[in-house]
């Protein structure tokens, strides 16, 4: 289980992290009278996104909603794709909610949470994005009981450290997929009634073709290695680029001249 460090002794928190506006390391002296209370608009923090992180153990679940690609040939992690064309979320409504019966990724659900490492020890701290506007200092659920961490602060700490042993082994997923040669550049394609297939976004994805021409002895790996069942479900999941795009449509009340441009700017 993960420590609350006393505020001299915390790891730092290093580059960027993805929806974090002010992360800063929870500690007892800082946040001591603060916690967390739902908001009116509770995933308006990424309502303006097009793309979420995923771990391997989601790409199951996700593969139903959300077309899958991944963020770059050398380093494939698997991302879920949420938005096209346009920096709106098609997931996330006017109201700041998640689509219902739709899998929320679990970066998603971490946030304003995360784990930060010390690099000079196996050591772990929870960080907070304090601009969260569910974090205040009259919570439904504190981040400190007395000087210890509550106890919801605690499911905090476990949830964050199941993800971060997710994100690890999707990182490894990702070093050894990027050894087979089985990831291209991809263009989606939307076709009009009556119109050529017309391209809208570009993405990187599993090469079909490769995967089938594999040699036998490097499909073998791929199988004993279980990386195999994730490809098929990446390639699965192409077929939501029509969901997806049905969903902007609906969301924009798109004509058929609108389908593939950019909204008009507020």
């Amino acid at each position: 289980m993960s420590e609350v460090p006393p505020v001299a002794d915390t790891p730092q928190i290093e580059g960027k992290m993805f929806l974090f506006r002010k992360p800063e390391l929870l500690t007892k002296e800082a946040h001591g009278s603060m916690g967390v209370k739902r908001p009116k608009r509770p995933f308006a923090f990424c309502e303006g996104v097009r793309a979420v992180p995923l771990t391997i153990s989601e790409i199951a679940l996700a593969q139903k909603h959300y077309p899958i690609i991944f963020a770059d040939e050398k380093n494939p992690m698997p991302m879920a794709v949420v938005g096209l064309i346009d920096d709106i979320n098609l997931f996330v409504d006017g109201k700041g909610e998640w689509e219902q019966n739709c899998y929320i990724p679990g970066y998603v659900r971490r946030y304003p949470f995360a784990l930060a490492s010390d690099q000079n020890s196996d050591r772990m701290a929870i960080v907070v994005d304090v601009e969260y506007e569910g974090i205040t200092k009259r919570p439904d659920a504190k981040f400190f009981d007395k000087d210890e961490p509550s106890e919801e602060t605690k499911r905090v700490m476990e949830y964050c450290s199941n993800y971060e042993r997710d994100r690890l082994t999707t990182q490894q997923f990702a070093q050894a997929l990027a050894g087979y040669d089985l990831l291209a550049t991809q263009v989606a394609q939307f076709t009009p009634e009556g119109s050529d297939p017309l391209p809208f976004a570009q993405y990187i994805g599993v090469e079909e073709k490769r995967l089938t021409e594999l040699a036998d002895d490097k499909y073998l790996e791929l199988r004993k290695s279980n990386i195999l069942p994730i490809l098929y479900a990446q390639l699965m999941s192409m077929a939501n680029w029509r969901t997806i795009m049905d969903r902007r449509v609906r969301r924009h009340d798109l004509q058929p001249d609108q389908i593939l441009k950019p909204l008009p700017k507020q």
